[in-house]
């Protein structure tokens, strides 16, 4: 005769049973998307970095890194204009939005009053989801003819076309990220500088603002990777003529729009599609040194937390 098991018991075995055989089924899943995820990007690094490094074959890296001279067609492959005025229109990206930026997040986060705060913030975020194209267009029908009017110039495309579209991008999105870093900060690190007798100026400047300086970095090195790889709305706005930058309101081209306006033009197995994809693999590593950079900041700010 078999003895007989308690429902209650068998319930509870069933349940066990069923729980253990869901972890196990959601731990090696994750796990597969993890490594199917890491495979996909070094696929990726790789086939673009193979086809990159083929333009040494035919050119020399001195005289692709060094050389001024983009004429495809005669066989010449300098992008060193290319890549300065990319170094040129983060920077200048960045100088115009990063004091906005950050005067935005703390008047949300310190000054504004509530009832503020919950329409700024939401419209920030819908700012953030806009299409870049959208910015391009307003950029290429609104923002070029006043810089025409203003100048006297016939074109108006240029560096600072394009390095006022990408402000106008990046502005909602470190902003945001500056305002939950500044919200962040303890509540006591303020009480204990208004005890000292700060004022809220002193108490934003010397105690707010440090404390949240990480979490401020992360947004502002978030939005460079943004400036560096933005390509639709550049294109619109910058001139796309692959010369050094002259000035601020003459036509120039960054590599993002050097690459989208010629790679459908060449040949696979060229020199120049090999030299286009050494400008890809160029914005891919400083792409992956950005994000690589914010998360040994975060690190950081874990450790001293």
């Amino acid at each position: 005769m078999q003895p007989s098991v308690h429902p209650g018991k068998r319930f509870s075995f069933n349940r066990q049973s069923r729980i253990r055989i869901t972890n196990f089924i959601f731990k090696y899943y994750f796990l597969v998307c993890i490594l199917t995820l890491c495979f996909v990007l070094g696929l990726v690094i790789f086939l673009v970095g193979q086809t990159g490094l083929m333009t040494f074959q035919h050119i020399s890296p001195l005289e692709f890194f060094l050389s001024f001279n983009w004429t495809p067609e005669e066989d010449q492959f300098g992008a060193a204009s290319l890549i300065i005025n990319t170094l040129l229109l983060t920077g200048l990206t960045l100088l115009f939005a990063v004091p906005a930026s950050v005067g935005i997040a703390i008047f949300i986060a310190e000054i504004a009053p509530q009832s503020l705060k919950r329409i700024i913030r939401p419209v920030l975020d819908m700012l953030v989801g806009i299409p870049s194209v959208v910015y391009g267009y307003i950029g290429l029908t609104v923002l070029i003819p006043i810089i025409r009017q203003y100048s006297g110039e016939n074109l108006g495309d240029g560096l600072l076309a394009a390095s006022l579209v990408l402000t106008l991008m990046i502005l909602p999105t470190v902003s945001r990220i500056s305002d939950d870093a500044i919200v962040a900060v303890p509540e006591s690190f303020r009480e204990a500088a208004y005890a000292l007798g700060s004022t809220r100026f002193q108490m934003i400047r010397l105690v707010v603002l440090p404390s949240a300086g990480r979490g401020i970095m992360s947004a502002i090195i978030l939005g460079m990777a943004r400036a560096i790889g933005e390509t639709m709305a550049v294109v619109m706005v910058i001139g796309n003529t692959p010369q050094l930058v002259k000035s601020l309101i003459a036509p120039t081209a960054v590599l993002t729009s050097n690459i989208v306006m010629q790679v459908s033009n060449v040949e696979f197995e060229s020199t120049w599609n090999y030299a286009l994809y050494m400008m890809a693999f160029l914005l891919l590593i400083i792409s992956l040194l950005l994000i690589i950079s914010i998360r040994i900041i975060r690190l950081k700010k874990e450790k001293h937390s």
